[in-house]
Order: structure tokens, then sequence, then C-alpha cells
């Protein structure tokens, strides 16, 4: 997985930042789905990695009961974590218990929880009062 995610990394765009990401979701069925970080000249209009390929597994039909687990790496390192939008996304579309391999680009390597990476979720449970 770490030479898939350093090929990957390739197609990463990130002009202003210079901090390369990039995301693969297997599901169940071995299907993968890849996501690399793009940057646009309006930041905000820009994607992570993990939300990228999150939302092309969801776009293709996949749901949280679907997602065995998250490989993530960065061109630094130090493994990376999932920014605070991307945990969002994650909580809302993942279960907690999906595990996120993270790794450095010198092979670092963690693996973690997602009820660990967020252990007080936001979700619909809190919009229904």
């Amino acid at each position: 997985m770490k030479e898939r995610l350093k090929k990957l990394l390739e197609n990463s765009y990130s002009p202003v930042y210079k901090y390369n990401v990039a995301a693969i979701i297997i599901t169940n069925d071995n299907q993968t789905f890849e996501g690399v970080n793009i940057e646009t000249s309006s930041p905000a209009a820009g994607i992570c990695a993990e939300r990228n390929a999150l939302y092309s597994l969801i776009s293709a039909g996949y749901t949280k009961d679907d997602i065995k687990e998250i490989y993530i790496m960065n061109k630094t390192n130090k493994p990376c974590y999932p920014c605070f939008i991307c945990r969002q996304a994650l909580n809302d579309f993942c279960k907690p218990e999906t595990k996120i391999v993270t790794y450095g680009y010198d092979g670092t390597e963690n693996t973690i929880l997602l009820k660990e990476l967020c252990p007080y979720p936001f979700d619909n449970s809190d919009l229904n009062n």
C-alpha cells in the first residue's frame, strides 16, 4: 500500500501549502477508491485527499457498511491525520470501527480507529432534539 500511495501522491496538486496528501479507501469487496488533495486559487474550493476518495466511493453507490479501511500518506516523514472537515465527513460516512492507517513518506506508520480519532463525534443524533 505504501508504494501505491507514493505513486498516487504524484497526482496531488498543492502549489500553495505544499502539503501533498494521498488517500485510498478499501471496501469489503476489495474495491479501491483513491483521492489526492487538490488546491485551487480559492483555498475553500479545493478538496482534501480523504474526502476526494470518500465522495467517489459514495458516488459509486457504496455506504458506510461497505468500508473496510482507509490509508493515508503525505510527503513528510510524519504520519498525517485527517483535518477536522475530513473527520466530520468520515464520521458521517464510516463506522466508528473503521481502521485508518497513516504513513509518513519514509514509511513511518500508525494505525488508529475512527472512534479513537474522533471520540466525541457530531452526528445526526445531535440535530434531532
